[in-house]
């Protein structure tokens, strides 16, 4: 038992079924993003995108040791009552969620980002599961309150960094809104993909570039300043314009955003972690209107 469980009184033996559902479906829905292919400069089953770093092993090996983690999360949000304590708890376990991630790749930062974004899904899903409003209702009220435990500003993220240099907004803000992208592009752009044919990887990629058309991707910005963040949002914008990924007019339109991305150095990250997240709220709720 870890000193975080010790604190809170709850036991990784004693997970609820429900629990442990959450941590897989959260690791499954980081390996479908991985494994999907063909995604702009990002990591996927062709090779390795904009990255000299990472690779498909690597982002599959990062995806599987965070589920356990995942597991706690879901798992405090059923043990402990209090919101405050609540946000505390899971803010620990995501930076030892964060620090075995970071032992598993040598260093390489892979889902610093989706460890934040997942990992309050999984929260707010382990105790409500009426209706997606109110698990992006929950998401935002847990991102709002403060993590009295959170590192010094100094030791902030890079994509905390980025969002302050360019006085946009990044995840954090992105959570605390609700996920407004997910619940206004992506999933109803998965789901309408899905009801006029596309095959489920045309549909998944149609929903990340929803994302990307919107999103201040602070992976983007960091690498490519406004310039690239402009490309991104511009080039997936005209794919979807042009038919989708499922329209040939659509994959040439996709083919020239990656090589344009790609000279750019640019890579989506942000977008690939919101689309992860988005799958993994799709499959919560499979019956929502598509």
């Amino acid at each position: 038992m870890s000193t975080i469980e010790k604190r809170y009184n709850y036991a990784p033996t004693a997970w609820s079924s429900h629990a442990a559902y959450l941590g897989e479906l959260a690791t499954w829905a980081l390996e479908q993003e991985a494994r999907l292919s063909p995604k702009p400069a990002l990591v996927d089953s062709r090779g390795d995108g904009a990255h000299s770093d990472m690779n498909l092993a690597l982002m599959l090996s990062s995806a599987r040791c965070l589920e356990p983690w995942f597991a706690r999360m879901a798992e405090a949000a059923l043990t402990i009552s209090s919101d405050a304590e609540l946000r505390e708890c899971i803010g620990r376990l995501g930076r030892e969620a964060e620090a075995e991630m970071l032992s598993v790749t040598d260093g390489i930062n892979t889902h610093r980002g989706a460890i934040w974004a997942l990992g309050l899904i999984v929260t707010a899903a382990a105790t409500v599961g009426d209706s997606e409003a109110d698990l992006f209702n929950r998401t935002a009220q847990l991102a709002r309150l403060p993590d009295p435990s959170a590192p010094a500003a100094k030791t902030v993220s890079n994509g905390e960094k980025v969002a302050r240099e360019f006085r946009l907004p990044g995840a954090r803000e992105q959570a605390q809104q609700g996920f407004p992208h997910l619940h206004q592009m992506s999933l109803p752009t998965l789901r309408k993909s899905r009801a006029n044919g596309d095959v489920e990887s045309v549909a998944q990629l149609n929903a990340l570039l929803s994302i990307m058309t919107a999103l201040t991707d602070t992976c983007v910005l960091s690498r490519a300043g406004l310039a690239g963040l402009s490309a991104m949002q511009q080039g997936a914008a005209a794919v979807l314009k042009a038919g989708g990924c499922g329209s040939f007019a659509g994959r040439r339109a996709l083919a020239q955003l990656e090589s344009q991305l790609l000279s750019l150095n640019a890579s989506a990250g942000g977008a690939a972690d919101l689309l992860a997240a988005t799958l993994l709220v799709d499959r919560l709720f499979p019956d929502a209107i598509r």
